[in-house]
């Protein structure tokens, strides 16, 4: 249901919109028209004038495929990017390739661009300027763009002439693929003869680092080198390795020999010689004592056969001794030679420690050597792999000096065209009617929002929290509305008053009001009009009423009514010159007296005052049914506040979409401050076609005719 409710809201602004909309539409047609009519004609002079131009087009296709100096497959695929697209399209516009063309084809002195250029002639006193300025204006007729996604660029150029355009736009299109080949072969031919100069000079740099690094590797004795890994090696290096394993082996040597003899002095300590290890495992000792035993042997038989005094005894007693001292003597010789054994190793692992602090303290010299033969071998490195980069470098510039193949084409030349391309006088002409719609609606918009009135019975009620009483319909052109109200009394404009004298005398059963005011914030508003209207629509109802003219400064009823003017009016009676019967004469409908103002009066005095019309209406109210008074605007003047407290009511008039809204309410807020009682407005001068009166009334077409039928 809310959502129904806010689509009910949406369609029901959008109405009012649409309503505004046509009812200004109504209202201000005739302006609308006429300045959509001076715009549009303005338009189509304008366009009627424009010089025909032509453009013709050439297409230029960039192939990035086609470079010489690709050396594999994804350089031959390379893509351009759209900045360098940007940078093909800003070359073909430059100012060089422009002056170029304008010296091949002569374009110094067509016409076409030297008026271009005739209104500069301060700046352009020589020949360069004047060059340099024809090309700016020749670059003012081309427009280079890239044609949708692709490699194809759009050379456009727009002449007076279709067979110039045409030529121009080849021209360009030609000039720039002729100078992007000689430029590249060019710049090439450059790059190859510098590339020359440099291989040379980094040639020479590369041999003479080299050179270095060898001569100071042979002076301080640096055998190897590897510059990939950052060491280098020298003879000492080379020599510390052996001679430390060497060391090593030698100390274990001796370090074993001088065991072997603290285990042989310490057996020998125990148990004499024979309880060496060495001793016992001596093969001659083992030979010894094995003839020890057989002696031993032959000794107990010999003795036993022939006694301790033998010859033969003694013999082999003497053989068992000398087998002992040599056993004794080879113990000592195998002790010995452990004892030598450890000295000699000992010596061994002297020497050899001798020579290995010697190498470390040469190391350590060698040692800045290495690092500054390292440093020369990279230097050496890196200007020979400078050198091999420049020589690749090289070779690729020399391969395209010789190949002079463009990576641009011309794949569409330019051709004169048939018809003009601009202006386009059709549709410039649709947007002259459009523009022209639109300055003529622009204009009634403007005048509407700076009309300052109310449009709308909604804003009256809205704004001054008055009701609206009725709606009065703008009579035509022509036609006098107090002629209408009697000639044709059941038109709309008599209607609407009649809705008035119902809404201001009320229902039935309640006191009527006896004396109406009728006056209005500023003059023109229609309040005459109404007074006049309204006190004859309560006289032809049956009431007696009177019509009193309060407007002295104006005096504008005589000039409504269709009555004679008389000899007697309001000023004389305020004055005392004459009674109220002598100024009170027949109004021209039935029931109808009138009060009026023979001529426009001016004073200083308060004719009003002095409890002068206060009396008169007192005893008038006797007399008639209803009084009503014509007050004057109260905007600048005083005498309607004053009138206005002494009527039992006041209606005020309001000119639709004419009266500001701040006067209606400032004159709204004076009446109800001097205490009058204001019961509602008349909504006057209101088109009958529009539909802008809100609810009180809805005058459509189909009312105004049925109104104006009768």
């Amino acid at each position: 249901m809310e959502v129904r409710h806010e689509a009910d809201e949406y369609e029901a602004r959008l109405a009012d919109v649409i309503s505004v909309v046509r009812d200004t539409i109504r209202r201000r047609w005739k302006i609308m028209a006429a300045v959509t009519a001076a715009v549009f004609l303005a338009g189509v002079v304008a366009v009627s004038f424009m010089t025909p131009k032509y453009t013709s087009t050439a297409k230029v296709r960039l192939d990035p495929s086609r470079n010489p100096l690709a050396n594999n497959s994804q350089a031959t695929r390379a893509e351009l990017t759209p900045e360098a697209i940007e940078t093909e399209v800003t070359a073909i516009r430059s100012l060089d390739l422009a002056r170029s063309i304008v010296r091949a084809h002569g374009l110094a002195n067509d016409p076409e661009f030297a008026e271009e250029i005739s209104g500069n002639s301060a700046n352009i006193g020589t020949t360069e300027a004047r060059e340099n300025a024809l090309a700016a204006a020749v670059l003012s007729h081309l427009k280079v763009d890239r044609e949708k996604l692709t490699y194809v660029l759009n050379v456009r150029f727009t002449s007076t002439d279709s067979l110039k355009a045409a030529k121009l736009a080849n021209a360009f299109a030609d000039g720039y693929i002729e100078s992007r080949t000689t430029n590249k072969v060019g710049t090439a031919e450059r790059q190859s003869q510098w590339f020359q100069q440099r291989l040379e000079e980094l040639g020479k740099q590369a041999s003479e680092a080299e050179a270095r690094a060898a001569d100071y590797r042979a002076r301080a004795g640096i055998v190897e080198s590897s510059v990939a890994n950052s060491t280098v090696g020298t003879i000492n290096d080379q020599q510390v390795a052996p001679l430390a394993s060497s060391l090593a082996t030698a100390e274990s040597d001796a370090a074993a020999a001088r065991s072997n003899l603290a285990a042989a002095r310490a057996q020998v300590a125990r148990g004499g010689l024979d309880a060496v290890s060495e001793v016992l495992g001596s093969a001659v000792i083992a030979d010894l004592r094995r003839q020890r035993a057989e002696v031993l042997r032959s000794r107990g038989e010999v003795e036993a056969r022939y006694g301790e005094r033998h010859p033969e005894s003694i013999r082999v007693r003497d053989q068992l001794a000398s087998l002992d001292a040599q056993i004794q003597a080879e113990a000592r010789r195998v002790v010995g030679a452990l004892q030598a054994t450890a000295s000699a190793a000992e010596a061994r692992a002297d020497s050899l420690r001798r020579s290995l602090g010697q190498l470390e303290s040469e190391r350590e010299r060698s040692a800045r050597d290495s690092v500054t033969a390292a440093s020369l071998e990279r230097e050496a490195a890196a200007k020979r792999a400078l050198y091999d980069k420049m020589s690749q470098m090289s070779l690729e510039s020399a391969q395209a000096a010789r190949l002079s193949i463009a990576q641009a084409e011309v794949i569409d030349r330019a051709e004169p065209q048939p018809q003009p391309t601009s202006p386009n006088k059709p549709l410039l002409y649709a947007l002259s009617l459009l523009v022209a719609l639109a300055a003529g609606a622009g204009t009634i918009a403007v005048m509407e929002m700076t009309s300052g009135g109310f449009r709308s019975v909604e804003e009256v009620q809205d704004q001054l929290g008055i009701p609206v009483l009725a709606v009065v319909p703008k009579v035509g052109k022509g036609q006098n509305p107090a002629d209408l109200m009697l000639e044709r009394p059941t038109s709309m404009f008599a209607e609407s008053y009649r809705i008035a004298r119902a809404a201001v005398l009320g229902v039935k059963g309640t006191r009527s009001p006896k004396v109406i005011a009728i006056t209005s914030s500023l003059p023109a508003e229609g309040k005459t009009t109404s007074a006049v209207a309204f006190a004859r629509t309560l006289a032809t109802a049956g009431a007696k009423t009177l019509l009193i003219e309060c407007d002295v400064r104006r005096a504008a009823v005589r000039q409504i009514v269709r009555t004679p003017v008389p000899a007697v009016g309001l000023v004389e009676v305020l004055h005392g010159e004459a009674s109220v019967d002598e100024a009170i004469h027949p109004g021209d409908v039935a029931n109808l007296d009138q009060v009026l103002v023979l001529s426009p009066f001016f004073s200083a005095e308060n004719l009003f005052g002095e409890g002068r019309m206060e009396q008169l209406l007192g005893t008038l109210r006797e007399r008639y049914d209803h009084i009503v008074l014509d007050l004057p605007p109260l905007m600048g003047l005083a005498d309607g506040r004053f009138l206005a407290v002494l009527a039992d009511a006041t209606t005020l008039v309001i000119k639709w979409n004419s009266t500001p809204v701040a006067a209606a309410i400032s004159s709204l807020n004076w009446l109800r401050s001097d205490g009058s009682n204001p019961v509602g407005a008349l909504y006057t001068q209101v088109d009958p076609s529009a539909q802008a009166v809100g609810g009180l009334y809805y005058y459509s077409k189909q009312y105004s005719d049925y109104y104006q039928a009768n």
